[in-house]
C-alpha cells in the first residue's frame, strides 16, 4: 500500500514533543498493509496497565500523523494496541501502523515510507544508520528467542543446551522446519545460527513460508514442525497452538546467541525533508520514559511478561547510539570526537569562509 507523503512540515506541537523527548532519562505477512492503532485487537487476550496517561494533545505533531514501520512480534503480541492509545492521547497525532518483519520495515524506511522504524536485528539496524538513513537510535526492550516444536519432539532436541547443535540434530534427522524466510529480525537469527551450526538448510523438511511470526507457529503447529520463534510472540499465542519450547534462550538460562533486543530509530530528516521527524522524536522520547518502559513492562499475555524494558539505566549506555564497533581508526590518532568535529567542519563550514 502506498503511504501518501507529505508536501510540508506543520510547526504545531512544539512543545509536546519537548515535554516527551524530555522523559528520556538515559499482521504477519509483509503485505503493506497499514493499521492504525486502537483498530486492531489482540489475538493474546493480554492486559497491561501504564502509569498513567497524559492530558490530551493539541493538534498534533507536523502534519498530524506517525507512520511506525515494526517487526510483527511488537503487532501480533498486542503490545502497540496496549501503549499506543496513550500516546496519541498525550500527543494529538494518530499512528499509522505498518507491521512487517524487520528487513521489510527498514526497507520501507529506506524509501523514505515511514517516520520511525521499531525493529530487532541490531546488524541489520547498524547498516542502516551507517548508510545514513537512521538518527537516534535507542535501546527500548528485549526478550529471546526459542526453539519451539511439537511434544513428541520427533528430533530429540528437548533440553539441548546449545542452539546450534538444536538445529544441527533437526536436519540430520530432517524433521520439518518452518522458516519465516521474510528477512525478518528473527529469520535473520535463524540464518545465523544455521551459518554458526555450519548447516546449509535445504530439502523437503525445510520449508520457507514468507509469512510474519504468528502464521509461522500455526503452520509449525499445524505441520508437527520445528521453528524458531520470540518468546514474547509465542506466549501470546501458546493457548492457540499445539508447540512447546524445546530450547530455551538466554532468560532460562538458554544460549547468548539467543538475545532478541528490540531498538528505534527516527528516519534521518536530512535524507528525506518530508518526514515527519518531530513525530519520530516524540515517539522516541515516548517509549523510552519512566510512563512508556513501565507499560512495556507491565504488559502481559497469558499471564507472562513479553517484554522487559531496557531504556533506563543509572550508568551510561553509549554503546546504543552508534553501530556496534564504532571506534577511531588504529591507524589515525585522531580521536573519534576530533574526526566528528573535522567532519562537520569539511560538510558545513562554507569553502569561501
Amino acid at each position: 500500500m502506498t503511504i501518501q507523503r507529505r508536501r510540508f512540515l506543520q510547526a504545531a506541537g512544539v512543545g509536546t514533543i519537548v515535554g516527551l523527548a524530555g522523559c528520556t532519562g538515559d499482521s504477519d505477512q509483509d503485505t503493506g498493509t497499514a493499521t492504525t492503532s486502537g483498530t486492531q485487537q489482540s489475538q493474546s487476550g493480554g492486559s497491561q496497565s501504564g502509569s498513567g496517561s497524559g492530558g490530551g494533545g493539541g493538534g498534533g505533531i507536523g502534519d498530524g500523523e506517525l507512520v511506525l514501520a515494526t517487526t510483527t512480534s511488537t503487532y501480533d503480541t498486542g503490545l502497540l494496541d496496549a501503549i499506543h492509545p496513550t500516546f496519541e492521547q498525550a500527543t494529538g497525532l494518530t499512528i499509522k501502523t505498518l507491521p512487517k518483519g524487520t528487513g521489510a520495515s527498514i526497507r520501507t524506511a529506506r524509501d523514505g515510507d515511514a517516520d520511525v522504524i521499531l525493529v530487532h536485528a541490531r546488524n541489520a539496524e547498524d547498516q542502516f544508520m551507517q548508510d545514513g538513513y537512521g538518527v537516534n537510535r535507542r535501546d527500548v526492550m528485549f526478550n529471546d528467542f526459542v526453539v519451539v516444536g511439537p511434544e513428541s519432539d520427533p528430533a530429540g532436541i528437548n533440553g539441548v543446551s546449545s542452539a546450534t547443535e538444536a538445529f544441527t540434530t533437526i536436519a540430520d534427522s530432517e524433521a520439518t522446519f518452518v522458516s519465516r524466510g521474510d528477512d525478518s529480525g528473527t529469520n535473520k537469527k535463524e540464518l545465523v545460527i544455521w551459518e554458526q551450526a555450519g548447516t546449509d538448510p535445504s530439502g523437503q523438511w525445510y520449508r520457507e513460508i514468507g509469512k510474519g511470526m504468528g502464521d509461522t507457529l500455526v503452520q509449525a503447529s499445524q505441520t508437527g514442525a520445528y521453528t524458531l520463534a520470540d518468546r514474547g510472540t509465542y506466549l501470546s499465542m501458546q493457548n492457540e497452538v499445539d508447540l512447546v519450547i524445546h530450547v530455551q534462550g538466554p532468560l532460562e538460562g538458554g544460549p547468548v546467541i539467543l538475545k532478541n533486543p528490540y531498538g528505534v530509530m527516527a528516519v534521518n530528516p536530512a535524507v528525506y525533508e518530508n518526514v515527519n521527524y518531530q513525530a519520530a522524536m516524540a515517539y522516541i522520547g515516548f517509549l523510552t520514559s519512566p510512563q512508556g518502559q513501565t507499560m512495556i513492562e507491565e504488559y502481559t499475555a497469558n499471564g507472562s511478561q513479553l517484554f522487559f524494558p531496557n531504556a533506563l539505566a543509572e550508568d551510561p549506555q553509549f554503546g546504543q547510539y552508534v553501530p556496534q564497533g564504532y571506534t577511531a581508526s588504529q591507524a589515525n590518532s585522531l580521536s573519534t570526537e576530533d574526526k566528528r568535529f573535522l567532519h562537520w567542519v569539511e560538510t558545513r563550514v562554507p569553502s569561501n569562509y
